[in-house]
């Protein structure tokens, strides 16, 4: 006799303002010991001043199962539409010229 795997699924909803979503082309992450914060940003040319678009908390295991979930998306990504080029990885927004206030207990990266 096989045994059933109890597996539960989830109704996820989107309401219609959400379901526009918020263009980021920027994205600063901080943490301290029990999350880690992403702040999406939205920069434009010649506007030397932005706010924060939308703000995610997360625990550190949301955290890197949504960097593995990235990853394993862009490379089906890639797979598809060929290599997501960068100029340089190394100072990927050399023009921005972004310096976030950083607090005692946050590390920006």
């Amino acid at each position: 006799m096989q045994k059933k795997d109890n597996v539960q699924q989830i109704n996820i909803e989107i309401s219609e303002p959400e379901a526009q979503g918020i263009y980021s082309n920027l994205a600063l992450i901080t943490f301290n010991l029990p999350d880690f914060i992403i702040d999406f940003i939205k920069i434009l040319p010649g506007v030397p001043k932005t706010k924060v678009a939308s703000r995610i908390i997360m625990s550190p295991q949301h955290a890197k199962l949504l960097m593995y979930a990235l990853k394993n998306n862009i490379q089906q990504y890639e797979e598809m539409y060929g290599e997501i080029k960068i100029h340089d990885p190394q100072n990927p927004f050399p023009n921005f010229g972004i310096v976030p206030e950083q607090k005692d207990d946050e590390v920006i990266n």
